[in-house]
């Protein structure tokens, strides 16, 4: 597929949606997609929803390794995409703050960098509660606010309304009838530090540089810079339980009671 026929087929780019197949975002599809891999193990034959499911690569994914996944999305062009290119998946429209689902009906409920977008945080978390069988668990990975948004509590994305530290994920969950089986965190592996050390230390940085005033999609990149982030794979992403708050998401597995 030539790159000019995979943009016309993903969706559109709005600054925050993480889109695969396209050079100048694989930074962050791969760091998503590390964090999706290293999740997969507890989707194995298991009936999966996928909360807030974006372009629905996610839920692709789970789907090669579940019995059944719902993925479900708010936003009608990006359920209308993801029954098309992901034919394994079912897709339906919905609000998070009322899952269209029976209660204890799933084994997983996915919720990857979701929650920070959500006001009702806490309700969401119970609505999961409702949905998940005794002992099915729910999956969550969000930025982690203490390197995220490190100068406050106000995140600097538009598009998020409450980033969270890992002390208070693990709060969120515990209140709503969740035992935190393991609070992870994704890191750089050593593969990626090289590519940090060639644009000023911070590969995180000189993309934000790049793109920091520029329309989504529209921003001209260094050939050098766009070359190191186009090679990123998930690989170059690790998932660990140290130094926890110097992580870049948070990873969660929480159990329901």
């Amino acid at each position: 597929m030539t790159h000019a026929a995979t943009r016309a087929e993903a969706l559109h780019l709005t600054g925050e949606r993480t889109v695969p197949g396209i050079p100048e975002e694989n930074y962050w599809f791969r760091r998503h997609e590390a964090a999706y891999l290293a999740l997969l193990p507890h989707c194995a034959d298991a009936t999966v929803l996928e909360a807030g499911c974006g372009e629905g690569y996610g839920a692709g994914l789970i789907a090669r390794h579940a019995r059944r996944v719902l993925a479900l999305d708010y936003d009608v062009p990006t359920t209308e995409h993801v029954a098309r290119r992901y034919p394994d998946v079912t897709v339906a429209r919905g609000n998070l703050a009322y899952l269209p689902v029976a209660d204890r009906a799933v084994d997983i409920v996915a919720n990857f960098q979701v929650i920070e977008h959500l006001w009702d945080q806490g309700g969401f978390l119970a609505e999961c509660h409702r949905v998940l069988r005794p002992g099915g668990k729910l999956l969550v990975t969000t930025p982690n606010r203490l390197t995220f948004t490190p100068e406050g509590d106000t995140p600097l994305n538009p598009f998020h309304t409450r980033e969270l530290a890992p002390s208070e994920l693990d709060g969120l969950l515990r209140a709503a009838g969740f035992d935190v089986e393991t609070l992870h965190g994704l890191h750089h592996a050593e593969s990626l530090r090289a590519a940090e050390k060639r644009h000023g230390g911070s590969i995180v940085d000189a993309q934000l540089a790049v793109v920091m005033g520029a329309l989504p999609g529209q921003a001209t990149w260094p050939a050098k810079l766009l070359a190191d982030v186009a090679a990123i794979r998930a690989e170059d992403f690790a998932v660990h339980g140290r130094n926890l708050d110097a992580s870049l998401d948070l990873v969660a597995v929480a159990v329901r009671l």
